[in-house]
């Protein structure tokens, strides 16, 4: 009994201790201390809620869910188990199973005011879902956004009479849709009026009328005026199709005063982006003469003025300093729209200058949620939400440097005997899938343990040195260069040396305090120099400030 008390005691001191360093953003100490405390005191649920919130300050979900799963089932009345869950999943995109969870904490507490307010989120959130999962046009049906535009007449002017009827039916559409859904939880009455405010809405905002212009949401070629830039616009400019150093560079400098591109040569940019990545393998074979450096960086995050940082500090891109960025250039950095088109008229100007490497947030879902999506709409326009998200779908998915270096954003296979031309195979023109290679290549994680088990974020696996060994043996390579995880000193090596995570956005959220870095390979050793760096000031524009309504409130 004396025992029993000891430990539960000694659980309790170890708890606080925990929480001083989740206090101090030290998350993964914080599980550490949790999960000792949970070892002398397994039936306490607020030591697994607690070490489920710092699994979720880490983007592991999934161990969150896990977490936050056993919370509740030691004590179902805990709400705090279900938030944590309903959270997690929210950050996952799974708003219905998110729901459930917030519904649950709604009954516990029913005169929470912060529960309510949190429930209404979701329930919008999944309202929305399904209104878009309604209106949503199937794969096969859709149309290339990118071949609709010609940045060369971006303006805006009067149209024909068909464009505005097909716009209109397109409204008309959108307006019945929206009737179905909510005649499901209205009265048929106000399900008409709602929907027909929708239309009329519709209509007026996007100038359908056949009185209206156009905006460049709409524009097609053939339909548009051919209108010159502004002569106002003191801005960077593209003098014909060419991209050059120098309008790059005035670009950045534009971006660092906070200053914006104009629309025509931003589509430009993604546009002509477009046109080189679709022409590219899935997996890039990519060699460095002897003699000569190459550059590896990891996620990037929308951390602009951390990548003129590493520009700073490593020279510009350019056939003689080139450059794998690793993935994850969007999302939670709210300079995310200034980090895209930077690299992305780096390509332009010189394609061998930069490679580029999907990412698990260059997809739809994780751009809803996590902020690039609301800054494309603030800072541009819908219809590059749209552009983007397509553009993306052409990265490859990985790059081998000299036949040595296997360099990938998350990791390997749930499966041995994975070879490169398995890799070079996939078909990476969509939305990453939730299992199979293209899965695993962008979500896997490495652990300390040999084999393989389930992944901590709730996608994709983790695997053990054995794993990576097998691999790096079976197709006859020397070194796994990965991102995808925040590390304190920017990068760690694990696995014997065989594996190297390199993350490139220090102090991560402005929370996080962990540095970045960079890796700098030299032919014919390639031995790998990894350079490090702090995070350098930016403009008050907090991270996740375009994200979700919903995921804000729980940041």
């Amino acid at each position: 009994m004396a025992a029993e008390k000891s430990d539960v005691s000694m659980a309790e001191e170890i708890k606080r201790q925990a929480n001083e360093a989740f206090k101090a953003n030290k998350f993964s100490q914080a599980i550490d201390l949790y999960t000792k405390a949970i070892e002398l005191n397994g039936e306490n649920a607020v030591y697994w809620a607690n070490r489920a919130f710092s699994h979720a300050k880490l983007e592991e979900y999934g161990s969150a869910i896990q977490d936050a799963s056993k919370a509740v089932e030691i004590d179902p009345k805990y709400s705090k188990g279900y938030y944590r869950r309903g959270a997690a999943y929210l950050a996952m995109g799974k708003f219905k199973e998110a729901l459930k969870d917030f519904q649950q904490v709604k009954r516990l507490c029913p005169n929470d005011p912060d529960a309510s307010k949190k429930l209404k989120e979701c329930e919008k959130a999944v309202m929305k879902l399904k209104f878009e999962e309604a209106i949503s046009v199937p794969t096969s049906e859709q149309r290339s956004v990118a071949e609709s535009i010609d940045y060369q007449t971006i303006g805006t002017g009067t149209g024909s009479s068909n464009h505005s009827l097909q716009v209109t039916a397109a409204a008309v559409a959108v307006a019945v849709a929206l009737m179905a859904i909510l005649m499901l939880v209205v009265r048929p009455f106000v399900a008409t009026v709602v929907a027909s405010a929708a239309l009329a809405t519709f209509l007026v905002v996007n100038k359908t009328g056949w009185w209206a212009g156009y905006t460049d949401e709409f524009l097609t070629k053939g339909q548009i005026l051919n209108i010159d830039v502004e002569p106002q616009y003191a801005g960077a400019r593209i003098e014909g199709d060419v991209i050059t150093l120098d309008f790059v560079k005035k670009m950045m400098d534009d971006f660092k005063n906070q200053k914006s591109l104009h629309k025509r040569y931003a589509f430009q940019i993604v546009l002509q982006t477009r046109e080189i990545l679709m022409a590219m393998p899935s997996l890039v074979d990519i060699h460095v003469p002897n003699g000569k450096h190459f550059t590896v960086c990891g996620d990037v995050h929308g951390q602009f003025f951390d990548l003129l940082n590493i520009f700073e500090l490593n020279g510009l891109p350019s056939d003689e300093n080139p450059y794998l960025f690793n993935g994850d250039f969007v999302d939670r950095g709210s300079f995310s729209v200034e980090v895209i088109l930077t690299l992305f008229a780096f390509k332009c100007m010189s394609p061998s200058a930069i490679h580029l490497s999907r990412g698990n947030h260059e997809s739809k879902s994780m751009n809803k949620i996590y902020g690039f999506e609301g800054e494309v709409r603030s800072k541009l326009s819908d219809k590059f939400v749209e552009l983007f998200a397509e553009v993306f779908c052409y990265l490859p998915l990985s790059h081998v440097i000299n036949e040595k270096i296997f360099v990938v954003h998350g990791g390997l296979f749930s499966t041995d005997g994975v070879k490169l031309s398995d890799i070079r195979a996939i078909d990476r023109f969509c939305e990453p899938p939730e299992e199979g290679l293209m899965c695993e290549i962008l979500w896997s994680d490495p652990q300390p343990n040999p084999g393989r088990g389930p992944s901590k974020r709730g996608v994709g696996l983790s695997f053990g040195g054995d794993v990576t060994k097998r691999f790096l043996k079976d197709n006859n390579l020397d070194l796994v260069v990965r991102s995808h995880e925040v590390k304190d000193e920017g990068y760690e090596i694990v696995h014997d040396g065989k594996l190297i995570t390199v993350f490139s956005a220090p102090n991560y959220c402005d929370q996080m305090g962990n540095k970045g870095a960079f890796i700098r390979f030299e032919a014919p050793t390639l031995e790998p120099k990894i350079v490090t760096f702090s995070a350098v000031p930016h403009p008050d524009v907090k991270p996740m400030a375009y994200a979700s309504n919903f995921l804000r409130m729980f940041n």
